[in-house]
């Protein structure tokens, strides 16, 4: 039992160190890192009214709505788009390799108007479900591909019944886009934009459609490129600050508790290995705050270890044996480490859907950190000291009774 014990202890902490070491770096790569750490663009938009909206909050929330999903189409991971004052807006996009794109994709009012000959507005592009992008078969030139809501179909088979031989122009902020003449009757809700574009114009179009219209007015009153260099002097400095801190932790616990302590390290670092993963897993951008929330949850992963550490020397100075004494310590430790925990995860759940894009991800790293460290604490560090019981340590100094 006592050999079995120790094989299985030695065999875990090797197992798990060359996991550790071997998948660090990919877990790295697919974490991503925010405008504070790795630059990107700083835009500030002022909203203006138009002939059909009055600058309002109901109005900015729906401008917000529009860019949300029109930076979505961009690829942008966690943008940050809120409101500032009564009638501005902030955009910050983490890691755009072409701004100026980006910038021209946001300012665009994307209003598609279809008119007769009359200069009648038949549909709008509220009328519209959905626009892809493809190539003519018969000029091999790039095309957009419009499908219709059930309301827009109808009234498009309408007009393109009444207007059989006779123009329909299709308008995009009031930019003429193509002239076609209606040959037949269109009943299917789908219809063509055709003519001399390259594909990536086509494609911002397309975006832009599907995006929808935005209900206000916007002027760019401030643009800049923020440079990754301060995002990695801070990045820097966060990591140098982690390492201070942790080894610090480390040699407190090997200090206080002797081999709980080393135990307690070991689960420390596969603890801080879970999180990472989980922000990989999650493809979740890191910022500065970020960084904070983990290190606040790495000391909160310490502190769990000490309340149950200490309820267990209690417990030995009390007589008992090592494996009995480890026993009673998580047992009697278990809701007041539960109690902490929660509290902490009801304040993260506040701040992650009351705050901005830096607060939540503050939020997010540390009810991960939570929930990992409920994980290393009360069930990994548990059966590896129940491994050493097991294994014949019996001497309670070496637990710093």
């Amino acid at each position: 039992m006592r050999k079995k014990s120790l094989i299985t202890l030695v065999v875990t902490v090797l197992l798990l160190s060359a996991v550790m070491a071997g998948s660090f770096g990919l877990i790295t790569k697919y974490i991503n890192l925010g405008l504070d750490l790795q630059g990107g663009v700083h835009v500030v938009l002022q909203a203006k009214a138009t002939k059909e909206t009055a600058v309002t909050q109901d109005a900015i929330a729906r401008t917000i709505e529009v860019l949300h999903r029109r930076v979505n189409e961009t690829g942008v991971r966690e943008p940050v788009i809120q409101p500032e004052g009564r009638d501005r807006i902030i955009v910050e996009l983490a890691g755009l390799k072409d701004p100026e794109e980006a910038i021209r994709l946001i300012g665009k009012t994307a209003v598609l108007r279809f008119k007769t000959a009359d200069g009648k507005t038949v549909l709008t592009g509220e009328d519209l479900k959905t626009a892809q992008t493809g190539i003519d078969p018969y000029t091999n030139q790039p095309e957009i591909s419009l499908t219709f809501t059930s309301e827009g179909a109808r009234k498009f088979a309408e007009i393109t019944t009444k207007n059989v031989g006779k123009p329909i122009a299709i308008y995009l902020d009031e930019q003429l886009l193509t002239n076609p003449v209606v040959k037949e009757p269109i009943t299917n809700g789908q219809a063509r934009i055709t003519g001399n574009r390259t594909v990536e114009e086509a494609e911002n179009i397309a975006k832009l459609l599907r995006a929808g219209a935005l209900p206000l007015d916007l002027e760019f009153v401030e643009k800049r490129v923020v440079g990754p260099t301060l995002g990695a002097d801070s990045l820097n400095k966060s990591i140098l600050a982690g390492e201070i801190g942790l080894v610090a932790i480390l040699v407190f616990m090997i200090l206080f508790y002797r081999l709980p302590g080393l135990v307690a390290d070991f689960a420390l670092v596969v603890y801080a290995f879970l999180v990472l993963g989980l922000l990989a897993a999650l493809n979740a951008t890191l910022t500065l705050p970020g960084i904070a929330g983990f290190l606040l949850s790495l000391g909160m992963a310490v502190d769990t270890n000490i309340i149950i550490y200490e309820r267990i020397k209690e417990e030995l100075r009390a007589g008992k044996t090592v494996r009995t004494a480890i026993e009673a310590g998580f047992n009697r430790a278990f809701t007041t480490v539960l109690d902490a925990n929660v509290t902490t995860l009801i304040a993260a759940a506040v701040l992650y859907f009351l705050g901005t894009a830096s607060i939540r991800g503050f939020a997010v790293t540390l009810a991960l950190g939570i929930v990992a460290s409920m994980f290393t604490a009360i069930s990994f560090t548990r059966w590896m000291l129940r491994l050493i019981a097991d294994a014949g340590v019996k001497n309670s100094k070496l637990f710093g009774a």
